[in-house]
């Protein structure tokens, strides 16, 4: 399989962010509890989809099904801008119900059909390196966590004040390993 400069590139970044989301300074594995957080604030991370797509990407992790791998190895030679549309790459994939409502804020932007795809081959080279992947991340538990953490996602946005987000902001970087301040 030839991989374009791209997803070359994008695909050690990656793996580097899901082993960076894997386990905290003291070795728990903590991915779960992460990827919740991620999903929980993923339409605030969309300024971030063009200039660092696997970031955000990672969100999806566990959430994909891959329905036609043909399509899938033809983008992975391509680059952004010879993506096809979304809707001639949709069919491939089958989104979880929390995937897809990540997908659905995802198509609200601007770059968001490229984002998406681009999101979806991460996840397919990923799963397909690895191996063993048996979507432990998929499972009903997971789902209802994922579909819990997405409904927050979805609440207004007036209902957070910078408090809320400065808030919101400390206890992330204290699951991310790092001490409190003040």
């Amino acid at each position: 399989m030839m991989l374009s400069q791209f997803f070359e590139d994008l695909t050690k970044a990656y793996q580097a962010e899901i082993e960076d989301l894997q386990s905290d300074s003291e070795g728990n594995d903590i991915l779960t509890s992460r990827l919740k957080s991620k999903r929980s604030q993923f339409a605030l991370m969309m300024p971030m989809i063009d200039t660092d797509p696997e970031m955000v990407a990672v969100a999806f992790h566990g959430g994909i099904d891959f329905t036609n791998p043909q399509t899938l190895m033809m983008l992975l030679g391509d680059e952004p801008e010879e993506f096809p549309s979304w809707a001639d790459v949709a069919d491939a994939v089958q989104f979880e119900s929390w995937a897809q409502k990540l997908a659905d804020i995802a198509l609200q932007e601007a770059g968001g059909e490229r984002f998406l795809i681009t999101a979806v081959c991460l996840e397919y080279l990923h799963e397909k390196s690895n191996g063993n992947y048996n979507g432990a991340y998929g499972s009903s538990a997971a789902d209802d966590q994922s579909d819990d953490a997405v409904e927050g996602v979805e609440r207004d946005d007036d209902d957070n004040d910078s408090g809320d987000l400065e808030t919101e902001g400390a206890d992330w970087l204290a699951e991310q390993g790092f001490e409190r301040l003040g």
